[in-house]
């Protein structure tokens, strides 16, 4: 399936834009300023109500945060906070996270498309109905370097909560006792249209601290592009002939973390070894390895590790430094460019960064158009996370008509933000640590 991309208007429109950005090495924006990144900011979020997002969830549980909408990255979040019961004031977690990019190379080696700085990713913002943000708030939003310049305001931002299931369940040691309580969420999405393709952007907020990041593509399957098939495509419709190209949705996100209000977090990646069992053993052993992360870092994922990042200021009330653990999602990583050949990259801030891959940033000479050439050695003060998750795009006759929406992405999790679970029951709350049944 290869996407009519964009209309000729449009991509005169969208080339305009590009070239106009890279002579000003600047990418404008709808909103509030950015936080300062080396300042250890407030952990409320600083903005005016129009750009200000706070939702406390039944559970109790308060996330509070600015927006703002970027000429090519679209829906950017800053000054994100979470705030669980139990908690007197907000504990921040992030300055700011948005996508880094969405990249498309086709299967037959004919095309690709950087959609955020090279296709009017986010000139091509939609207007949601009432009906796709059940029970939540619409948002107006003024959209730079808009293509119609006098319809630039469009309801495009949905704020709403949604149900998750199961937070958790225990019967403990009594019989006659059940705990169990429905997680909620707080959901902040767009929806962006790219030629054929509507992208949505998905935030969810859970009450737990977790935040999961999703990229969803949905829209139609571009009927102009067929070939007769090569092993690079899928039949779709009547007859074995023509086929939808396959191709890849290389999505990245741009994370800056800012831990309990500082940018001077650690990076640690933990490694687990399995040896067989020994004579007298049951079982094999695991033996669960720290390395900290000091310098710019192109990681891979693989069975058995984990990286998170570590808060250089806060601790929980246990005394335990708060940290994020990265958990990355179901990924098919394409290994026909080098920017999109590892998962994660750690890099060290640099203002001019901002994009992936075709990035227009006013970077020193030879510093390189990809975050793979960002990795050059510097130590780790302020780091900066770019996750790349992958997906493998064989089109199917399911795909028509609309195409359902096929989703990626992954999540950050709190490792000891808290000093027990923030939906703990009050009736547990002593049940901190070496616990006794019946205590």
């Amino acid at each position: 399936m290869r996407v009519n991309r964009i209309s000729r208007v449009r991509r005169r429109a969208a080339l305009g834009v590009s070239v106009a950005a890279l002579a000003a090495g600047v990418t404008t924006g709808a909103g509030p300023a950015a936080a300062q990144p080396g300042a250890a900011a407030a952990a409320a979020a600083e903005c005016s109500t129009a750009y200000k997002i706070e939702q406390k969830l039944s559970s109790g549980t308060t996330w509070r945060m600015c927006w703002r909408y970027d000429s090519k990255a679209g829906l950017v979040l800053e000054n994100i906070s979470y705030q669980p019961k139990g908690e007197s004031a907000p504990i921040k977690v992030l300055n700011s996270a948005r996508l880094g990019q969405i990249h498309v190379p086709y299967d037959d080696g004919s095309v690709e498309y950087d959609d955020l700085t090279g296709f009017g990713f986010a000139q091509g913002l939609m207007n949601l109905d009432p009906g796709e943000c059940p029970g939540g708030t619409i948002k107006s939003v003024k959209v730079p370097d808009s293509w119609d310049p006098e319809h630039s305001d469009v309801n495009g931002l949905c704020t709403t909560t949604r149900s998750r299931g199961h937070a958790y369940r225990m019967q403990g040691d009594s019989a006659n006792k059940v705990y169990q309580a429905q997680g909620k969420d707080l959901l902040v999405y767009s929806v962006n249209q790219v030629g054929w393709y509507e992208y949505m952007t998905e935030w969810r907020f859970q009450d737990d601290g977790t935040i999961t990041m999703n990229l969803g593509a949905t829209g139609s399957l571009s009927y102009e592009d067929y070939d007769a098939g090569d092993g690079r495509g899928w039949p779709i419709g009547k007859g074995p002939r023509a086929q939808a190209t396959s191709h890849s949705h290389n999505a990245f996100w741009r994370l800056d973390f800012a831990l309990d209000g500082s940018s001077k977090n650690r990076v640690e990646q933990y490694d687990s070894t399995v040896t067989a069992a020994a004579q007298g053993q049951q079982t094999a052993t695991v033996k669960t390895t720290r390395t900290p992360v000091t310098k710019e870092l192109a990681g891979d994922a693989k069975s058995y590790r984990w990286w998170r990042m570590v808060s250089a200021v806060g601790k929980n009330k246990d005394w335990h430094p708060r940290s994020y653990e990265i958990v990355p999602g179901t990924s098919t990583k394409y290994p026909g460019r080098s920017f999109t050949k590892h998962d994660v990259y750690f890099t060290e801030y640099n203002p001019c960064e901002q994009f992936a891959s075709n990035n227009p940033g006013n970077c020193a000479a030879g510093a390189g158009k990809s975050v793979d050439k960002w990795v050059n050695g510097q130590t780790l003060t302020h780091p900066v996370v770019w996750m790349n998750v992958g997906f493998h795009h064989i089109a199917r006759d399911e795909d028509q008509q609309p195409m359902p929406v096929h989703w990626q992405g992954f999540s950050i999790a709190p490792r000891d933000v808290t000093a027990m679970n923030p939906l703990t029951p009050a009736e547990l709350a002593g049940q901190n640590g070496h616990w006794e049944p019946g205590s």
